[in-house]
């Protein structure tokens, strides 16, 4: 079978009797070692000699580990990519990404060859996995910005046509197919995130299959921001003696006993409609079905999802996705927080399963691992997903492929998400690290407890501000960074953070009212065409290059979660701190320090005081601490 990499580099080759006009390309992507600036190139050449290139190096092993199915994770260094942005790029100068190809056809937002062509950049930077944020088909209705969120998930089963450049016509599935298979010729393995807990409301699967969804009569109202009206729909409001019985009784694991939502919010569901009444009305779902107040048939809807846990919250409900109806039951047609996250016990039951929809999310993994190679899934709003669908999906993903990782948006390290299948979690470290003392304490508690799966060892990702929002900016995104590189997670860099990139993809958490209002749809890049400044000087790259080649050396011991392999340090300075990595057996102990004043040089005061060089740098250990700088040293 013809690979796909070799079908791009023969229509490539076709285009070149005619080549396209040059355009401009980040310095980075054609040389990783060379100045950022743009060049001019003519993009069937710039191409074809990046992919025979790949093509023609030896082929490097992905990382592997042999104790655990899937836990590969231990040894890697991650990349994340939203890949219609970090391989965004304004092609002809004008100071703007278009959503449409130029005139040549070729895209200036992402695309599946253009990452391709970013691969040897990435390798460059120690990365041997990529995780990919959301790659399928995306819908149209309540979407946000020019593009719509790689969340709002239309097909599961189907790529994003925005992710292929019309100049080849190969289509989306070729160009993802010879990503997957560049990257495993450079070592690389690939994670896609899904979400299985939701999808578009203008998902494929409602005319078909509208018992999957839940849905509501078209003349409720949604809930606007700030309103506080329970006959609009939004999440379910309690009043304060009842807000406290809900807590109480999830926090006491009484799940047979949480309280239901008020009769006004239940009443706004209907059972779902017949698929003879399902059409298309101006890009939404609508249907008919019987008024549960009067038995009428009246006009439905399928509304939008809101945030799953705490039922207190004060978001407003999300326009372009919704929940799908995983359990069936007459008592619990609704959405809220005992449907969607704290399941009711009298609902999460073996007989209330909707199977064919089970069924169905099952198969999803199984068909990229079969169709394009990919090693490993990671699963926004896992902790949304009943545990024996989890159970499920990872079985079936190891039939394929024993050696499959699931990864999980997953806060909370506990010996659960290793019993649930995941290998790597998100974990606490990104905002852990932003507290000296909240550093500290979680310092102490992993020494003496370990850690059950790998974390993101991350300063930012696509939720929160950028890490160089933070006091000291680039010199705490480095910090950050380097601080969680040598600890028993995986090395994670958010794509834009070796660039020391400002703008950030999305609001999810840790912004303010104010910051989340000055940052619309239309600015951030998970919903609107945008890119990187690629031409930005001066990077992070040589710094992270640095931290990557000292943790992957020395992988054995810095990926070793045991209790008492993580030994905290304190210094006669209190403002500088970290941590010594040690083990039975081996050769070499090393101490982490980091100067956790952002504004101020500190003195190295060493707990070590033989130590000489920086492994870092190569340099002699300095007596002063640049703000945020972190040293390494051998014990």
């Amino acid at each position: 079978m013809k690979s796909a990499l070799k079908k791009i580099v023969a229509r490539l080759e076709e285009r070149r009797a005619q080549p396209s006009p040059a355009v401009r390309m980040p310095g980075l992507w054609l040389d990783p070692f060379g100045p950022v600036a743009a060049q001019s190139v003519v993009p069937e050449d710039f191409f074809l000699n990046r992919l025979r290139g790949i093509l023609a190096a030896p082929r490097k092993k992905r990382v592997t580990d042999g104790d655990v199915p899937g836990d590969w994770g231990k040894n890697a260094i991650a990349y994340n990519l939203l890949v219609r942005y970090g391989a965004a790029f304004d092609h002809d100068g004008d100071g703007k990404i278009s959503c449409e190809p130029m005139a040549s056809g070729w895209r200036e937002t992402g695309t599946f060859l253009k990452a391709t062509a970013m691969l040897p950049f990435i390798r460059s930077l120690g990365c041997n996995v990529i995780h990919l944020l959301p790659i399928t088909a995306i819908g149209q209705d309540g979407n946000k910005g020019d593009m719509g969120s790689a969340f709002a998930i239309r097909d599961p089963y189907a790529l994003d046509e925005h992710l292929a450049e019309p100049a080849l016509g190969l289509g989306v599935e070729t160009e993802f197919a010879a990503f997957v298979e560049a990257a495993h010729r450079l070592g690389i393995r690939i994670v896609v995130e899904f979400v299985f807990r939701t999808a578009a409301k203008d998902s494929v699967w409602a005319k078909e299959h509208p018992e999957w969804f839940y849905w509501i009569r078209a003349d409720v109202p949604d809930r606007k921001a700030g309103e506080n009206l329970e006959t609009s729909y939004g999440v379910p409001l309690f009043p304060p003696e009842e807000m406290r019985e809900v807590y109480d009784a999830v926090g006491q694991g009484r799940f047979h006993e949480l309280p239901p939502p008020h009769a006004v919010h239940r009443d706004m569901f209907t059972v779902p409609p017949g698929p003879d009444t399902v059409r298309l009305e101006n890009g939404a779902w609508r249907g008919t079905a019987p008024d549960p107040r009067t038995g009428q048939p009246v006009a439905v809807r399928i509304p939008g999802a809101f945030c799953d846990w705490t039922p207190d919250s004060t978001q407003p409900p999300w326009t372009d996705v919704t929940y799908l109806r995983l359990y069936d039951h007459p008592d619990f047609n609704y959405i809220a927080y005992n449907t969607v996250r704290m399941y009711a016990a009298q609902l999460a039951r073996p007989e209330n399963v909707v199977r064919p929809l089970w069924d169905k999310i099952i198969e999803i993994i199984p068909h990229y691992q079969t169709t394009f190679g990919i090693d490993g899934v990671m699963i926004d709003m896992g902790h949304s997903l009943p545990v024996p669908l989890k159970q499920q999906l990872v079985a079936r993903a190891r039939q394929v492929d024993p050696d499959f990782a699931l990864w999980a948006e997953e806060f909370n390290l506990t010996p659960r998400a290793r019993e649930e299948g995941y290998n790597v979690c998100l974990g606490p470290f990104l905002q852990t690290v932003r507290n000296d003392e909240n550093l500290r304490g979680w310092l102490r508690w992993i020494h003496g407890a370990g850690l059950p799966v790998p974390f993101m060892a991350t300063a930012e990702n696509h939720n929160t501000p950028r890490a160089v929002h933070w006091s000291g900016g680039p010199a705490y995104a480095l910090h950050a960074q380097a601080i969680g590189a040598f600890l028993p997670g995986v090395p994670y860099l958010h794509n834009g953070i070796e660039l020391a990139e400002p703008a950030p993809v999305n609001t999810g958490f840790d912004f303010t009212d104010e910051e989340t209002a000055a940052l619309p749809a239309s600015v951030l890049p998970l919903f609107s065409a945008a890119a990187m400044d690629w031409t930005r000087e001066p990077t992070l790259v040589a710094d992270l290059r640095r931290v990557h080649a000292l943790r992957d050396k020395n992988r054995e011991l810095f990926g070793d979660p045991s209790p008492g392999t993580i030994i905290p340090l304190e210094t006669g300075n209190r403002a500088v701190f970290g941590y010594l990595r040690q083990k039975p057996g081996f050769k070499k102990a090393f101490a982490i320090l980091g100067n956790g004043d952002m504004q101020r040089e500190q003195p190295l005061i060493l707990p070590h005081p033989r130590a000489k060089k920086d492994l870092l740098t190569g340099e002699p250990l300095p007596a002063v601490l640049r703000p945020g700088q972190v040293v390494v040293y051998a014990v």
